[in-house]
């Protein structure tokens, strides 16, 4: 899944569609969030925005990253971002969604292969941990990579997406 797909319309012209991001923050990760909807516009991503509209600090994460979470779960959005100060707050409520599987990440490493190997829907980030730099080239990263179909993959992500159907 790259940033662009290319299709033709009905007169056979080349239309490019970009991937559907959403991304949502608090006032931990406002700043960062503002920062990264401009690049990501910029590189041609379709951008949802669940949150924060300003900074508040008395705003609280899940506010906006449930929003964020329901999207993916129900496949409105291609591919998520969520920022809290840590990271940690966002990606603990991001995963109590079915459907969603998100992770905390600091290094290029593990964007890609959290989604080629275990097909990574959110990216999630701390806001006061990671710089606006560091932070964008491990969004590229996360919106680049490509879930491996192979069978080792697919059995271990069916072994994750059953723990959604246990009820309490």
């Amino acid at each position: 899944m790259g940033t662009k797909q290319n299709t033709k319309n009905e007169k056979g012209e080349l239309q490019t569609n970009a991937m559907h991001i959403g991304i949502a923050a608090d006032h931990g990760g406002y700043e960062l969030k503002v920062h990264l909807i401009s690049a990501l516009t910029f590189g041609g991503y379709q951008v949802e925005d669940f949150g924060a509209d300003a900074l508040n600090l008395d705003d609280d994460y899940p506010d906006f990253v449930i929003p964020l979470a329901l999207a993916i779960s129900k496949g409105e959005i291609t591919r998520g971002l969520a920022i809290c100060g840590s990271g940690v707050g966002a990606c603990i409520v991001a995963n109590k969604i079915p459907g969603v599987r998100a992770a905390l990440i600091s290094d290029s490493f593990s964007a890609h292969q959290g989604v080629e190997d275990d097909d990574m829907n959110i990216i999630c980030l701390g806001g006061l941990v990671i710089g606006s730099m560091l932070a964008w080239e491990l969004v590229k990263t996360f919106l680049t990579a490509e879930f491996n179909e192979v069978e080792r993959h697919r059995r271990r992500l069916n072994k994750v997406n059953d723990l959604d159907r246990i009820k309490k």
